[in-house]
């Protein structure tokens, strides 16, 4: 393993077990809007910090798919609702920053999914988007999910679906599908979405969290 490799375990492994750190939203290009849901990850680190009491800052960072930058955060964030294009060299980072140590929950806002499956392709070209089994560590952790992700936004009537990458056996991309997370824990004002139905999405967001730092 190369220096530069080890290098990054321990910045990763160190910002994670640290348990007070800043999570980041990922700016891509192509066109969609990766900016959706401006409200949900303030809403959803102020729901772990009060709930899982965690120590992680309330502001929210944006890092773009080939910058270096990417390697502070132990978690990112991807959503939208239209293209993605990753270029050969942003591919290359995302795929250092995974096998490194970090993770990359992407969240399908409906109309996501045939372009993020094709671009996470480049990144991992020899692995296959696969189906999590509801007995996955990521449904039972504080908050018990028996039958997999809730349901929270209805487009397609379609059953919600949580795929990942696995990479050497470690989880390092997890994929919510037909499920819109995000907009559940948007602000109220935003979907109006009644308060048991934001409260599954955020208690799913939670245990996505805990998983990540607590693997």
């Amino acid at each position: 393993m190369k220096l530069r490799d080890i290098l990054l375990i321990v910045l990763i492994a160190v910002s994670a077990s640290a348990w007070g750190q800043q999570i980041a939203l990922l700016k891509y290009r192509g066109g969609g809007d990766w900016y959706a849901n401006p409200t949900s990850l303030k809403n959803l680190v102020a729901f772990c910090n009060s709930n899982l009491g965690t120590q992680i800052s309330t502001q929210i960072a944006t890092v773009e798919v080939g910058s270096a930058d990417i390697y502070q955060y132990p978690f990112v964030h991807m959503t939208g609702h239209g293209n993605v294009v990753f270029s050969p060299e942003e591919a290359q980072n995302l795929r250092n920053y995974l096998i490194s140590g970090g993770f990359l929950h992407i969240d399908d806002n409906y109309g996501l999914d045939a372009f993020v499956r094709t671009q996470m392709k480049l990144v991992f070209p020899e692995l296959e988007f696969v189906e999590l089994p509801y007995s996955h560590p990521i449904y039972h952790q504080k908050f018990p999910f028996p039958n997999g992700l809730p349901k929270i936004h209805d487009h397609d009537f379609k059953p919600p679906q949580g795929f990942g990458l696995i990479w050497e056996g470690r989880l390092v991309c997890f994929y919510t599908y037909e499920c819109d997370l995000g907009d559940g824990w948007e602000d109220y004002e935003v979907h109006k979405d009644s308060e048991a139905t934001r409260t599954k999405a955020l208690k799913m967001g939670a245990n996505i969290i805990q998983y990540v730092f607590t693997q």
